[in-house]
């Protein structure tokens, strides 16, 4: 209400305002930011983990390893989605789960989960992309103006 005073609220708005009140996110603390920074380091942690495993193991470069384990932490971070984990340690941690490959992979399960009813191609695939498109387009127009920052100031790509 923008003036609580000119109104008097029914005991049911006043209900419904102790209600908002008590859902409302909590303003900025410390405590926020020490959840964020702490899940935020332990998914960078596990995905460190994961690279170093297939150097290791797999017989991998650390260049060589980089694609796998990006593809193993899209696919913990989907599967974790599916159970419903991912979403409480987001509620939990806040902006430390949105790590780009696993909050992104995220993103885009959550929505193919809830739309799933309205059918694989207007339903899961329409709400995947509303996600996925702005964040394709945006990543392809950042890479083709870096190309070209990178060919204009490389001198020994154009022979200069």
């Amino acid at each position: 209400m923008a003036s609580k005073t000119k109104k008097k609220l029914t005991p049911v708005q006043q209900e419904y305002q102790a209600l908002a009140k008590k859902r409302e996110p909590s303003k900025f603390t410390f405590k926020n930011l020490y959840r964020s920074f702490l899940v935020g380091g332990l998914i960078c942690l596990v995905g460190q983990t994961v690279q170093q495993l297939f150097v290791h193991y797999g017989g991998y470069s650390v260049k060589e390893a980089s694609n796998p384990t990006v593809g193993v932490m899209i696919l913990l971070s989907v599967i974790l989605t599916c159970l419903g984990v991912y979403d409480k340690i987001a509620q939990w941690a806040g902006a430390g789960t949105a790590v780009p490959v696993t909050g992104f992979a995220n993103a885009m399960a959550s929505a193919a989960i809830e739309y799933r009813r309205d059918g694989i191609v207007l339903g899961m695939g329409g709400s995947i992309f509303k996600v996925a498109g702005p964040v394709i387009v945006f990543g392809t127009i950042a890479a083709f103006a870096v190309g070209i920052a990178y060919v204009i100031f490389d001198p020994n790509i154009v022979g200069g």
